[in-house]
């Protein structure tokens, strides 16, 4: 499984994977002051939020070459051909995405905070909440890669199935830069779900996709 994580995570790398979220992440919150205009109050208000939804639309660049690519060349059938189960596929894959676009945009949260006007401490819960929050946000990607796999176009199909499903993650998490411990724990406790779910269901749409 550690073999099957730095591969993807060194074909994220040398393929540019993993810093075009940061540079579309960086890109929202430097555009966004010149469309809402230049008042601190609101930008320090909404700024959260903002960056709650980048870091969602950032998690989706990448994922048209999270599963299609090694379906296509034939590398899932091989290392399933040699015993490697699904899920465990689906588990390194996981953890490669988040470790390629998650640390990055973590410290790219530093200067985008800056620019939107946000506090210290807004800064330090959005961190957190990051930390917590970007796992089910790779786990969605994860198994909506897997399940458009074999379809054209899959970047605008895997918007439309993304995008309800992590609602609730951008709920709990715009709900935690309030303060509230409530929503930092709904957050927490999604995040889990969707990260324990996340490799049985991709493993099973692999399975599928190769029959």
């Amino acid at each position: 499984m550690a073999a099957l994580i730095r591969r993807d995570l060194r074909r994220a790398w040398l393929g540019g994977g993993a810093l075009l979220p940061v540079a579309f992440f960086l890109l929202v919150t430097i555009l966004f002051p010149f469309a809402v205009g230049p008042d601190a109050r609101l930008l320090a208000r909404i700024g959260g939020g903002v960056l709650w939804a980048a870091a969602l639309l950032a998690a989706l660049i990448p994922i048209e070459r999270l599963v299609a690519p090694d379906r296509a060349s034939g590398v899932l059938d091989q290392l399933i051909a040699r015993g490697v189960p699904p899920a465990t596929i689906a588990a390194a894959k996981l953890a490669a995405h988040w470790l390629a676009f998650a640390p990055p945009l973590l410290a790219a949260a530093l200067p985008a905070s800056a620019l939107l006007g946000l506090s210290g401490e807004a800064l330090a819960r959005i961190e957190l909440g990051l930390l917590i929050g970007t796992p089910g946000l790779a786990a969605l990607a994860l198994v909506t890669a897997a399940l458009t796999a074999s379809l054209r176009g899959a970047g605008a199909i895997a918007g439309l199935l993304v995008l309800p499903l992590a609602i609730p993650l951008l709920i709990f998490g715009a709900g935690s830069l309030d303060g509230g411990s409530g929503a930092l724990k709904l957050l927490a406790a999604t995040s889990l779900l969707l990260v324990a779910g996340a490799p049985f269901v991709a493993g099973a749409a692999i399975r599928a996709g190769l029959e």
